[in-house]
Formats: C-alpha cells, structure tokens, sequence
C-alpha cells in the first residue's frame, strides 16, 4: 500500500509515521512543501521496515496532477489548521475521490468535519471512503460513548476532556487552530441553530483516574471546539447536552488563554489569530510538571429502572506515548485496510470506524492504562470507593481488613532515625519508639465521614484519620495526623495495595510537595495474612520511622 502524508514531517504526520513505520508492506510517502525537510525528516527516522520516500507536495498546486505523479492508495491530510482552509476548503477531498484514492484528516475544526458529508455520493459512486475527524475527538470518544451507554434507555449528557503532558509538544498549526476559535461562539446544527457556548469560557474541574493507578492531578478544563459537539448530538439526539474540553497545563497559561478568550467574548479583540506565534513559543518553552498525560468520557442517563445513572471511562498515558494516541485512529484505519478490512466507501465523520477494543489494541504494547469508574454500592468500604473496579483485584486478605473488620491485631517490628530532628518529628507525629517483634493491635472506628484507626505497639498507641479526598484531591485518600493531612493515591502494584504521596496541607494550607516527608508504604498477603510497611523519611533528616508486620482479625 502507498499511503500519502501530506504534512508528514510536521507533529501529528511524524507521529503517524512513527506508529506505521514498522509495517514491511507500506510505502510512506512524506509529503510537504520542502523537498528538504522531507528528505531530512526521511534520514532521521534511520532503519525501519516501512519504505519513507521524501515527496513534494503543495495542496494550493494542482492537486490531480500532484495525486497521479505520486500514486497513492491512501491520502492522510495531517497538516492544518482546518478551521483557516477558507474557500475551497475540500480541494484535497474533490481530488482523491476524482482520483479514486482513499482519504482522511486529522481535522479538529467542526464545521470542517460537518462539512465533509456532502461528499458522499461522489465518494459512493468512485468506491471511496472520505474520513473527517479521524483522532481521539470524535473517534476515541465515540467509541467510549458506545460502551458507557450499554444498558441505559436515554442518553442525557456527554462529557469528555483531554489533558495532555506539558512536554507533550504542540504544534504551530494546533495553536493556530485554537487561536482561531477561542472565545468565538460555536453553533450546534440541526433543526434549530443554537448557540451551545463559546471555547475556553466554559470551564470544569476534573480528577482522571483509571482504577488502580497513581491519577493525573486535578486540571482545570476548558470548553473547545471540536467535532464532537456535533457528531456525538446526531449520534445522540436525545442528550441534552454535549460538552468537551482541553486541560492544558501549565495551569498558569491555561489561565492566560482563559483571560484572552474572554477579550474576545467581549469585543474587546476580534480573534486572537495574531497571538498564536507568541502561543506557540510560551506553550512549548514554558512546561512543567509531570510527563503524563490522560483523557475522560463520562456519561449520565437514565436505566432501564429510570434510576439515573452516572460512567465514566478514564485513560491515562505516561511519557512519550500520551501524544501519539491522537495518531492512533489513523494508525488503525489503515492497517485494517491493510489487512482486507477497509472502511465502507462514502464520505464522513469518523465515528463508525473503529471501537474502544481497536485501540486498546494498541495501548497493550505501551504504558498506556484505562478503566471505567461508576458510582460504588451504597455502604462501600472507604477503599473500594477510591479503587472503583481495581478494588476486586486486591488480595482477599487486604479486602477483607478493610470491610468491616473492627480490630485486627497481630506483630511488628519498629525502627526509628537516629538524627535529632528525624526524633523530634517522630514524637510530634507520636510514632512509636523502635522495637522488634512487638505486639500490634489496630481498631478500626468507621463512621459515614471517616475511619479511625488506632494503632497500639506494645504500650504506645497512636491514630489517624482516614477519609475521602474532595475538590482537588478527588480520587485520592486522605489521611490526617493532627493538623496534618496527606493525600495519597490508592495505586495497585501486583499483589501490592501502594499509598503515593500527592499532596500535602498543614493546618489547612496546601504546602509544595518538595518539603513534604517522603512516604513509602504498601498493603499486602504475607503468609496468608494482611501485611503492611511503612517508611517515612526526609531529605534533610534521613529516616524518621519504619514500621512492618502482619495482622489478623481480632
């Protein structure tokens, strides 16, 4: 197969490559304006099983002379920005189908997407499929959408997000594209026109955390314009409301953005289209934080009991493999083509195509997790309500101490720091003094509000408090010494229950998470039993307290 990427070496084209480069059968073409470029971008990808030829390629030329010299099975438009193509924005869709090639985009513009079905009876009649949209919005969210809403009666709303790693890398056509629109009304089609909001001007907070895993921080997500807002209403016309948004980070720039588009809601500017250079420059110089990134779906309907009824789906990326997902519709469609399954001729939105199953596929070879969250049964345990559906994977032993258990007892041993103020922290925090092979007992007093827990080792006792996270620390488990909270993410390691520290307050104010004392702790089967360890320690002070043993119901 001879596929045609026309802005090939630019971010979201490089990224097809890369993902389609090991496959012996395809014949890449890498195609822009610059001979050079393509050549050099070429060069760099070294040794792969994929043929990459560098090819010129100017869609404001004669674009069926360029088709015929090249040849393609398959044309990916992967450059953009969409939203800016003006008059004769479907050139490149007219000439693939009068030259009887395959085609789709990246597109991320909604009334380009809409656009593209008035060419399905000319892409019926050459034999071709015309794909619009094809990325995580709207193909990934379709495709979640589907599974969410299996066993509702009614589709009431739709919500989603992406929240990509600051050093994910964006490119100038992206910015350009989000400059174009913000603060600008979108309109959703249909019978009546409405207008359903203006982007990043609506705003959500939301916590991604896949059951089990160490979640995203909570991010602050703006409204965007995004084929979604259309697509997922004509595939869901009874829901009364589809929202779908961006959480770029560092919030700080968010925030930036936020502020711009408001200009433009107010008419104090007309566009912020002359900013997007300065835009482009700041979002990729000015990035920190942690490389992961992540997406949500989540959606409320009703049951076939008419109760409500609330899912979510989340997905988190670590590293470098967050930014290649919106890359990976692309990725599927083609090697299923490649394997006799291409899509059925005609031209549309790409909201058919693939399912959650193609992609996750996909996400098996790489660090890339997801799971599906709903509100737990009534009375839960306080760590099954954290844990979602990784709670059932646990050891029986782990589940079984924290659901209804009231007093556990059972051995351990304690070892504390030798520096002066590693001690003095130590008695503060009322740890106990070191010993070996001491008796332990833990009471469990659990409340609607919170555990308790009292811990005695020998004479010494001490006690925390357990509770639910809320606002920014949703998702994650809050534990409270005095005036002292720690919010720690419930994380599933193996056989292993971890706690990882995420965030800190003392007295009621967030401190950084550079001063906190470092934590490592887990929850296992140890012969049959519960067995924990605890480790606190500090930078400056070395270890502060260790303590490890086993339980069993008192």
């Amino acid at each position: 197969m001879r596929l045609l990427i026309v802005g090939g070496y630019g971010v979201f084209g490089g990224r097809i490559v890369e993902l389609l480069e090991s496959e012996p059968q395809l014949t890449i073409l890498i195609a822009g304006r610059s001979a050079q470029k393509a050549a050099v971008f070429c060069a760099l990808r070294g040794a792969v099983r994929a043929k990459l030829e560098a090819a010129v390629f100017d869609r404001d030329a004669d674009l069926g002379a360029q088709l015929a010299r090249l040849t393609p099975d398959v044309v990916i438009d992967a450059s953009g920005p969409f939203q800016d193509y003006g008059v004769g924005a479907y050139r490149l869709v007219e000439a693939a189908i009068d030259a009887g090639v395959h085609y789709l985009d990246l597109a991320d513009g909604s009334n380009f997407v809409a656009g593209v079905s008035a060419f399905d009876a000319r892409a019926n009649a050459a034999g071709v499929y015309v794909l619009s949209g094809v990325s995580s919005f709207p193909v990934l969210t379709a495709a979640v959408v589907r599974v969410l809403v299996q066993g509702m009666t009614r589709v009431e709303e739709i919500s989603g997000g992406i929240a990509p790693s600051p050093f994910a890398g964006v490119g100038e056509n992206v910015i350009r594209a989000i400059a174009s629109y913000a603060g600008q009304p979108v309109a959703r089609l249909g019978p009546n026109v409405k207008v359903i909001g203006r982007p990043f001007t609506q705003h959500r907070r939301y916590t991604i955390a896949p059951p089990g895993r160490k979640p995203l921080r909570n991010t602050l997500f703006s409204l965007v314009d995004v084929p979604d807002l259309r697509v997922l209403w004509e595939l869901w016309p009874e829901a009364r409301r589809v929202w779908m948004g961006a959480g770029p980070v560092p919030e700080v720039l968010h925030r930036a953005l936020i502020f711009c588009a408001w200009l433009v809601r107010f008419g104090f500017v007309r566009t912020l289209a002359p900013l997007a250079p300065l835009m482009h420059w700041a979002t990729n110089r000015l990035r920190w934080g942690e490389h992961r990134g992540g997406m949500f779906v989540e959606v409320k309907g009703k049951g076939a009991d008419g109760r409500t009824r609330m899912r979510s789906w989340h997905l988190l990326a670590e590293g470098a493999d967050g930014p290649l997902i919106p890359a990976m519709a692309a990725q599927a469609i083609v090697l299923k083509q490649l394997y006799g399954h291409a899509p059925a001729p005609g031209a549309r939105a790409c909201v058919r195509e693939l399912e959650l199953s193609d992609y996750q596929r996909l996400f098996a070879s790489r660090t890339i997790y997801s799971g599906f969250r709903e509100p737990p049964p009534t009375g839960a345990p306080l760590y099954q309500r954290i844990l979602g559906e990784a709670w059932a994977e646990l050891p029986e032993c782990v589940r079984a101490t924290h659901d209804g258990v009231r007093e556990a007892a059972g051995v351990a041993s304690v070892e504390r720091g030798s520096h002066p103020l590693a001690w003095l922290a130590g008695v503060m925090m009322s740890f106990p003094k070191a010993q070996a092979q001491a008796p332990v007992r833990v009471r469990f007093d659990v409340s609607e509000r919170e555990e308790v827990w009292t811990r005695t080792f020998g004479a010494h006792h001490f006690k925390s408090a357990q509770y639910e996270g809320k606002g920014r620390w949703e998702r994650l488990l809050v534990e409270r010494f005095g005036a002292l909270e720690f919010a720690m993410a419930l994380v599933r390691d193996g056989e292993r229950l971890r706690l990882v520290m995420r965030a800190w307050r003392a007295f009621g104010v967030p401190l950084p998470l550079w001063v906190a004392p470092r934590s490592s702790a887990y929850e296992t089967e140890d012969g049959g039993v519960f067995g924990f360890f605890v480790e606190i320690s500090h930078p400056l002070v070395g270890l502060i307290v260790r303590y490890r043993g086993w339980l069993k119901p008192a």
